[in-house]
């Protein structure tokens, strides 16, 4: 029998190094409560990126009322999403793209994997390049002089490296320390964010927010879209990761309410924030450095109090997002344990930082632009997947670990036709509705891009629909044991 790892050992417990791969938790070792979840959830969304998301709200034109409906519908909703899937992984005990095989098959399961893969890679060097700012401006502030990352790329190279260590010594450790640090991590840096997010509330030029005039119902529908992709849509893959702890008597509703509030009020509330401060500084939506943007709208004693929290909430998520990406090379076929997976994802992000800092002329307009992108595909594998999860009940251990000719999960030739036809339709379709790229410079326009559901950014819906629809219509809803 084939396996993806090499990883054979148990649970972290107590802080112990995490051991085991990607295989099932046997039934004996899922002892977890949804109230975790909430905790990692929560710990995960309290980064300053929510700030420059609300500010592309009202950079595309909306006014306040209609930027936090967007964020509410937007963040919760998608969440609610993510908290649906990872009931797939308090099932089956298993990551979510490893459970993936019993749906696209052994083979047919390497490119959602891919995609995953470079969702999470990209998220973590979003989350590396803000961080390393953030830090980049505590070393100007201590060292009293003006520090621009391109000006002085050894420092700068310094800040991404702390950040990417800080990183490794908690997501490498594994599930049970990942856990416990995210929910006391909370308390220290939510309250870093709620002081900050006092002063800044000083800021907002409220006549401005007041005479802000309301945008139409398409916008304000796009705006949901905008969020929905740039929040709960590129986790939803990554879910079950952290759910396949979970307790087997966790009630499905208890696992979509603790991502959908743990997520959601974190979001709800930098969200609307950064929608607040734009009406009265709209450059905060293509800021170069946001995290210097931010800083200057605050007295400079709460310079290093808002750089801590924005170094802390980005680190948290940070930590989620190399777990499960660690999880998603394992699956892809790398032999290698996990901690070390871990390594070799945290290098790629470190150079993509780089990147970023030293080399891009821009920050913010390629991290939206990516995450248009990658909405389409993920949201395909939702589709698919979510069906499949209406019906199906078990997951075989064994076919899930076994990716030769011999797996339960071997379908015709590894793939499973059904699932990987629809999934693959759904994206072709998706992307004929889908600008990509800079709305200035798009990188690819589809056909359908100037249609009512293009416009309003619905394309991801369509995909999710189409993905769903082809994949019953052809039977892949069936119960498979």
């Amino acid at each position: 029998m084939a396996t993806s790892t090499t990883d054979t050992g148990t649970a972290a417990e107590g802080g112990a190094l995490e051991t085991r791969g990607i295989e099932p938790v046997p039934v004996a070792e899922r002892h977890g409560r949804p109230g975790q979840l909430f905790w990692v959830w929560f710990a995960a969304n309290i980064s300053i990126l929510g700030l420059p998301l609300g500010a592309t709200l009202v950079a595309s034109g909306l006014n306040i009322t209609q930027a936090v409906l967007a964020a509410v519908l937007g963040s919760v909703g998608s969440f609610a999403i993510v908290g649906a899937v990872s009931i797939a992984g308090r099932r089956g005990g298993a990551p979510g793209l490893t459970l993936s095989r019993a749906v696209f098959g052994a083979r047919g399961n390497i490119g959602p994997t891919l995609v995953s893969l470079l969702s999470r890679l990209g998220w973590e060097t979003v989350n590396t390049t803000t961080a390393a700012f953030a830090l980049l401006s505590l070393v100007t502030i201590v060292a009293g002089t003006s520090l621009s990352a391109k000006d002085h790329p050894v420092i700068t190279i310094v800040c991404i490296a702390v950040f990417v260590l800080c990183t490794v010594l908690v997501a490498g450790l594994g599930h049970a320390v990942l856990v416990a640090v995210q929910r006391w991590a909370t308390w220290v840096f939510g309250a870093l964010n709620t002081v900050v997010g006092g002063f800044l509330v000083a800021t907002v030029d409220w006549a401005a927010v007041a005479a802000a005039a309301p945008a139409p119902s398409g916008a304000v529908v796009a705006a949901v879209g905008v969020i929905a992709a740039g929040t709960g849509i590129g986790w939803a893959n990554a879910s079950a990761d952290m759910s396949r702890y979970q307790s087997p008597s966790v009630r499905a509703g208890s696992l979509v309410a603790s991502a959908a509030a743990g997520a959601g009020i974190p979001l709800v509330l930098l969200i609307s924030l950064g929608s607040l401060l734009a009406a009265g500084d709209p450059t905060l939506a293509t800021a170069d450095d946001p995290v210097a943007a931010i800083r200057d709208l605050l007295p400079a004693w709460m310079a290093i109090p808002y750089l801590v929290a924005a170094f802390g909430g980005l680190l948290l998520s940070n930590h989620l997002s190399v777990y499960s990406a660690g999880l998603t090379t394992l699956t892809l076929g790398v032999r290698l344990p996990r901690v070390y997976a871990v390594v070799v994802d945290v290098l790629v992000t470190f150079v993509g930082a780089i990147y970023f800092m030293l080399i891009a002329d821009g920050f913010y307009p390629p991290f939206i632009a990516f995450i248009s992108a990658l909405a389409v595909p993920i949201t395909a594998w939702v589709g698919v997947f979510a069906v499949d999860m209406l019906r199906r009940r078990h997951y075989d251990p064994v076919a899930l670990m076994d990716t030769s000719r011999t797996s339960g999960y071997w379908y015709r030739g590894g793939i499973e036709p059904r699932a990987t036809t629809a999934w693959a339709l759904a994206i072709v379709v998706g992307y004929l509705f889908a600008t990509v790229g800079p709305s200035a410079q798009p990188w690819f326009t589809g056909p359908l891009a100037g249609t009512w559901f293009g416009e309003n950014g619905l394309a991801w819906v369509i995909t999710f629909v189409v993905a769903a629809g082809v994949y019953a219509a052809l039977g892949g809803a069936r119960e498979q044991r």
